[in-house]
C-alpha cells in the first residue's frame, strides 16, 4: 500500500502583498530536504486573511494559482491551499488542489467566519469536494469549516471510507489555539482518518497573532508531527497502518449501518 509524504509550511504571510508572499514561499519550499507528494500552505496563502475583495482576481485568469501550478510542476508535487477568486461576479474563498501535471480541483469555503465578516464578502460554498491522489483520498477544508463536524463526516460507501484525508488550512488566531488543538484530534478520532492543519504564524494587520500549531494527527488522536518553532516539515503518511486500525475498531462501519 502507497504510502504519502507530506510537507506542511506555516507561513508568516504578508498582509495583502501577493509578489512578497511568492518569494516567501519559494524560499521556504527550498527548505525541504526530500522529495514530497504534497505540499500543504496556509488559507489565503497570498493575501492573508484578509475581506479586500479587490484582490480578487477572476478565477479563468488568475496570477496566484498560475505561481502554485508553476511550484506543483517543479517540485513534482501536489499543493494545496485557498485564495480569494471572483467568478460570475461572486467572491470565494477557494481551497485549492493543485495536481503536479496542473490539473486543478477545488473546494469553496462552506462556513464564512462571521465574526471576521467573511460573511459579508464571500459566497459560501455548497458541496464537499474529496480529491483522489496517489490512492488516497482527501477531504479538502478550510478553517472556520473546522468547528462543524457534519461537514466533515466519514461513513463507508460501498464497504470503504469515504475519505483517508482531511486537509485544513487555516489563518486561526493564537487566542483559539487550543480550540485548534482539540478541534483537530476530535475530527481524526470520530472520522477515523489521518488530520492534518495547516496555520499561519506572526501577525496580521487586523492586529492578530498567529501561533501556528500545524500538525499530523492520526486515526486514533495521536499527534504525529506539531510545529511550533519550525516551519517546514514532512512526514509519511502510512495507509497500512491506517487500514489496520479501521479493521480492528469497526467504527465507521457501525456508523453507516446505523445512520445511512
Amino acid at each position: 500500500m502507497q504510502n504519502l509524504k507530506v510537507t506542511l509550511i506555516q507561513a508568516n504571510q504578508i498582509w495583502e502583498n501577493k509578489v512578497a508572499n511568492y518569494e516567501n514561499y519559494l524560499q521556504l519550499i527550498k527548505k525541504i530536504e526530500e522529495p514530497t507528494d504534497l505540499i500543504i500552505l496556509p488559507e489565503m496563502f497570498d493575501t492573508g486573511f484578509s475581506m479586500n475583495i479587490k484582490l480578487a482576481e477572476d478565477w479563468k485568469n488568475n496570477s496566484s494559482l498560475e505561481f502554485l501550478k508553476r511550484i506543483a510542476s517543479d517540485n513534482k508535487a501536489a499543493i494545496y491551499t485557498s485564495l480569494m477568486t471572483k467568478e460570475n461576479n461572486l467572491f470565494y474563498n477557494r481551497g485549492v488542489f493543485v495536481f503536479p501535471d496542473g490539473k486543478v480541483s477545488y473546494y469553496d469555503k462552506r462556513k464564512s467566519f462571521g465574526l471576521g465578516g467573511e460573511d459579508k464578502f464571500f459566497t459560501a460554498g455548497t458541496k464537499e469536494t474529496i480529491v483522489a491522489y496517489k490512492n488516497w483520498n482527501l477531504n479538502l477544508q478550510i478553517c472556520y469549516d473546522l468547528r462543524f463536524p457534519e461537514m466533515a463526516r466519514n461513513f463507508e460507501e460501498k464497504g470503504l471510507p469515504k475519505y483517508d484525508l482531511l486537509l485544513y488550512v487555516a489563518n486561526w488566531p493564537s487566542k483559539r489555539a487550543e480550540h485548534w488543538k482539540i478541534l483537530l484530534k476530535a475530527r481524526a478520532i470520530e472520522n477515523q482518518t489521518y488530520v492534518i492543519g495547516v496555520n499561519r504564524v506572526g501577525n496580521d494587520n487586523n492586529g492578530l497573532t498567529y501561533s501556528g500549531d500545524s500538525m499530523v494527527i492520526d486515526s486514533q488522536g495521536s499527534v504525529e508531527n506539531l510545529l511550533e518553532n519550525q516551519l517546514v516539515c514532512t512526514t509519511t503518511l502510512s495507509k497500512l497502518t491506517l487500514n489496520k486500525t479501521r479493521v480492528s475498531l469497526p467504527f465507521l462501519r457501525d456508523y453507516s449501518m446505523n445512520y445511512q
